[in-house]
């Protein structure tokens, strides 16, 4: 069972980038999925969380509107689009899987994805 996160890079303030992570092993359909980051210096925290079999979704304050996490269950895999990046975003991004979504939400999944670096600078 394997979460591959892809997509992070470098860009400056205000510009967007898609993060995607794909499911394999198993199907996650029963499995809510989402996404948390570690900063530098700092602990893990969450950012976006969606439902089992898509449909709900919840934010951290930190990027609620302009962030937005979705799922494709055709491809198992769930994605971040982040718009209006800010410096303060820059973290290694983590895609994440539990059958319960709060598990997701204090960053204890069943599951982790290998990180993807986002950089944003001012």
């Amino acid at each position: 069972v394997q979460l591959q996160a892809s997509g992070g890079g470098l860009v400056q303030a205000g510009d967007s980038l898609r993060l995607s992570c794909a499911g394999s092993g198993r199907t996650f359909d029963n499995y809510a999925m989402g996404w948390s980051r570690q900063a530098p210096g700092k602990e893990r925290e969450f950012v976006a969380v969606i439902k089992r079999r898509g449909g709900s979704t919840y934010y951290a304050d930190s990027v609620k509107g302009r962030f937005t996490i979705s799922r494709d269950l055709a491809k198992n895999t769930v994605y971040l689009q982040m718009d209006s990046l800010k410096p303060e975003d820059t973290a290694v991004y983590y895609c994440a899987a539990d059958p319960v979504l709060h598990q997701i939400v204090v960053v204890t999944p069943e599951v982790w994805g290998q990180g993807t670096l986002v950089t944003v600078s001012s």
